[in-house]
């Protein structure tokens, strides 16, 4: 535990240098050596990389998952499953239609000027599967791209050392009616998706979670393409008062950090009884968890309990480390809002646990880490969508614009700028040159 009551900045500066000690090292330059390969050579660099990393067996007549495979996995998938992935897929949808934009064009004093909203014609979802088969990231990341009326969606996803894909995640991408699955993962499936090989065709918008590896792909063709967030490690950040139940909190903590032992996961409260309630609640309900290695490995190197004078220090805290998941347990969750400026998603009140927002409840849970939530947000249609700016000019407006816009380009020695609209006011359009009048 420590004592920030006195000093807020020791919390601060604790939890930058976590931050940094996670940072991977020598990664750039493997993550260029693929890309470059998948670029030059296509299909054979794919399978070379998948051998090595995944299935040694791999060739490129495997890549496409075939529609056999997938009807025999809606025969493994448990049918109580399938309705439940059902539910959830329908909540993110609805969710995420709800974000949609309108387009507009609108009249500003003769000009008419507004935007037009359109998709991108094509994405392809990076579903990872190290860990645990991510199900739940493909109907995070597929529905978001429908909502937005995305024409070609498709996936790729790891095979395991066997060459197949985990069922599960097969029933969900056919649930979210994708019927192009592509059999890798990585840092060569992010190339293959950004250049296109023999059997993937190029997208316009590459997006979902990755290792490392996946995060330095994405980095290095965008541009290329476009893509959602540079995604690392999962976050979690709570902060509780002394009316917070502390299982629960507890309870919470432990879900954040059993994903890949790299996890953040902090507390930050006012009340050092609960703190102390908090950890022994920890320690007890590891114990009797599957992933308790991995959970012992996020705590050690990257969990926190920070003992905060009040209510806004410990929201100063949140807007400093700007966390994937932050949950509000206290007693008035709305106004402690008022004083966040800085989550990825924000959890209002003990019932919104995060496991809620990481499968069913509706927003997508591909979110902003590393800091990256003080200037970027978690996946929505707005990932899928282009802007085009619109301007019609009528004789009005012209008028209203033209002589200012001659003398503004004039002064920037844009002598031809100036001419474009010199010659349609000379033709009639426009307030007479002073000078000339």
């Amino acid at each position: 535990m420590i004592d920030g009551r006195a000093n807020l900045q020791a919390c601060l500066d604790e939890l930058h240098e976590r931050r940094l000690r996670r940072q991977p090292a020598h990664i750039e330059q493997a993550t260029r050596e693929i890309v470059e390969r998948v670029a030059a050579q296509g299909d054979a660099a794919v399978v070379e990389y998948t051998r090595r990393f995944d299935c040694p067996t791999f060739d490129a007549e495997q890549m496409l998952v075939q529609p056999d495979e997938i009807q025999a996995a809606y025969d493994y998938a448990p049918d109580d499953w399938v309705r439940a992935y059902r539910r959830a897929r329908e909540n993110v949808l609805a969710y995420h239609e709800r974000q949609m934009p309108r387009s507009w064009l609108e009249d500003f004093d003769g000009m008419m000027m507004g935007e037009r909203v359109r998709p991108v014609d094509s994405a392809g979802v990076h579903v990872p599967g190290f860990s645990a088969p991510l199900f739940a990231t493909v109907a995070m990341s597929v529905e978001p791209a429908k909502a937005a009326g995305v024409e070609r969606i498709c996936i790729v996803t790891p095979p395991r050392k066997d060459g197949t894909i985990n069922p599960l995640v097969l029933v969900a991408a056919a649930e979210c009616g994708i019927n192009d699955i592509y059999r890798c993962a990585g840092a060569q499936a992010v190339a293959a998706l950004a250049f296109g090989t023999e059997t993937i065709e190029p997208v316009a918008v590459i997006v979902g979670p990755g290792n490392p590896y996946v995060t330095a792909a994405k980095r290095m063709v965008y541009g290329l393409v476009g893509i959602d967030n540079l995604a690392g490690p999962s976050e979690s950040m709570i902060i509780a008062d002394g009316h917070a139940d502390p299982a629960w909190v507890a309870a919470d903590l432990l879900a954040q950090a059993e994903h890949t032992g790299d996890n953040t996961v902090v507390l930050a409260t006012d009340s050092e009884d609960l703190a102390r309630v908090v950890e022994a609640a920890v320690a007890t309900q590891a114990e009797r968890l599957a992933r308790a290695d991995l959970i012992a490995q996020s705590l050690g190197e990257h969990g926190m309990v920070a003992l905060v004078a009040d209510m806004p220090d410990a929201a100063r805290l949140a807007n400093e480390l700007a966390p994937e998941h932050l949950q509000l347990c206290v007693r008035e969750p709305l106004a402690l809002l008022q004083l966040v400026e800085n989550a990825g998603a924000i959890f209002l009140g003990e019932l919104a646990t995060v496991p809620l927002g990481d499968y069913a409840a509706g927003p997508s849970h591909v979110l902003p880490t590393g800091g990256a939530a003080r200037f970027s947000s978690g996946l929505s249609v707005h990932d899928f969508l282009k802007r085009s700016s619109l301007l019609y000019a009528t004789e009005r407006g012209f008028t209203r614009l033209a002589q200012d816009v001659e003398l503004l380009a004039g002064a920037e020695g844009l002598d031809a700028h100036a001419a474009a609209v010199r010659l349609r006011r000379m033709s009639g359009f426009g307030p007479v040159d002073r000078e000339e009048s």
